[in-house]
């Protein structure tokens, strides 16, 4: 069986060169990561691991194998569990090749029984054209610096500009960004376009104090820092050190300045006393709407994992919503789709906190310049909602990973 769709081509002075490493050497290696992911390793951290003890391997066939790596898990139950791990990835990479010449050759019934786990359905809509989003490679967007998108488009070359946020670009290339001038300066962040909708949903002011209350690595604080204008204070905190260590030097790098970190473990000890115009809860959930870029993650996530998520959630938020100033917004946003993450848990502390006022997101969220436009790419949160104020993102009408937001004001 060819395994054409991972044969990379090289663009170079005109001429085209083909990869030294040979189709069955991906194939191979693709089978030696696949070997080392247990339930407890994600397939992007084995990948990581992998290529950190296999030095010699050039970008472009690094490239290669994760794309086999993860294809193979976007086909999983379409593959013969009794044939070797060689032939599960070579048949995955074909099943890849046909859906890219043709979606209609897999049948949307068929994608409704074999792209997620049974248990989904249980928790969200499967809409047809949402389950052939997932079998696509997903989009590689940026966030340049504000007002800076048009030259850093025209410096990369490979981009493609959206009216859904200013200053997104969709990636097209095949270069490592991270080697390049523009990165090394400082002039963006990978990020991708949902988390830069979050920002927008924000919409926090130049002088005010916000919290990212569960910052992680600190996408979404710099992009805070920046709608600031590098002005006022936002507050960083997360449980693991490490991850703030991460922030630390990407705001150096971005000569950002207006920010603050704090370790927090979730609990009611909050990291400072501060009151704020603002707080992002960007909780940690069960990743659903990510299930494009990690399919591995369809196949290890559980129905217990996505309650115990909604009960850490609603206690986030419980924590947090004491620290608004009069006035002061609060944003909760998660990066999954299932109804007991997002509605239910935004309806329970709606009705829990008659002091806060659900806040609509309207253009705002769709980086629109009027506010009062309609959002593009959302959809209402869902029957039964008792927040107008709650939209989801939906990968196949962003070309991005999914997201819930839901806004509350104090009053």
């Amino acid at each position: 069986m060819p395994f054409r769709v991972f044969r990379l081509r090289l663009r170079r002075a005109g001429s085209l060169w083909c990869t030294v490493m040979p189709d069955q050497a991906i194939i191979n290696h693709a089978a030696q990561v696949l070997a080392t992911i247990t339930v407890d390793q994600r397939a992007d951290s084995a990948l990581r691991f992998y290529f950190e003890h296999h030095r010699y391997l050039q970008p472009p066939a690094k490239r290669a194998i994760s794309r086999a790596v993860f294809a193979y898990f976007r086909w999983l139950a379409w593959l013969d569990p009794k044939a070797s791990p060689q032939k599960r990835v070579e048949h995955a990479a074909s099943l890849h090749e046909r859906f890219h010449a043709d979606e209609k050759s897999v049948k949307a019934e068929t994608l409704a029984v074999r792209t997620v786990p049974a248990w989904l359905a249980t928790e969200m809509e499967l809409p047809p054209e949402y389950l052939r989003q997932l079998q696509r490679e997903p989009a590689l967007w940026l966030r340049a610096r504000p007002n800076k998108s048009y030259a850093l488009a025209k410096s990369l070359f490979a981009c493609e500009r959206t009216d859904r946020a200013p200053d997104a670009l969709h990636f097209t290339g095949t270069q490592d960004l991270f080697k390049t001038e523009q990165f090394k300066t400082g002039e963006f962040e990978i990020q991708d376009l949902a988390s830069q909708l979050v920002g927008h949903a924000c919409a926090p002011v130049p002088g005010e104090t916000w919290w990212d209350a569960c910052a992680g690595e600190g996408g979404k604080t710099l992009h805070l820092a920046d709608l600031m204008n590098n002005k006022g204070v936002v507050w960083a905190s997360d449980r693991h050190t490490r991850r703030l260590d991460t922030l630390k030097r990407r705001a150096a790098r971005a000569q950002i300045f207006n920010y603050r970190a704090a370790v927090w473990d979730g609990g009611a000890k909050l990291p400072t006393k501060t009151k704020f115009d603002g707080i992002l809860v960007d909780a940690p959930c069960s990743g659903v709407g990510t299930w494009q870029r990690n399919p591995h993650a369809r196949w290890t996530t559980t129905p217990a994992d996505v309650r115990e998520l909604a009960a850490t959630q609603l206690a986030l938020l419980n924590v947090v919503a004491g620290s608004l100033k009069p006035g002061g917004r609060l944003i909760y946003s998660v990066c999954t789709l299932t109804r007991s993450e997002t509605t239910a848990v935004a309806d329970a502390f709606g009705l829990a906190h008659p002091e806060l006022q659900p806040l609509p997101l309207s253009g705002v969220v769709a980086g629109v310049a009027d506010p009062g436009l309609p959002a593009k790419g959302l959809a209402a949160a869902g029957p039964g909602s008792t927040n107008p104020a709650a939209v989801t993102l939906w990968p196949h009408e962003l070309n991005a990973n999914g997201m819930f937001i839901a806004a509350w004001r104090r009053g």
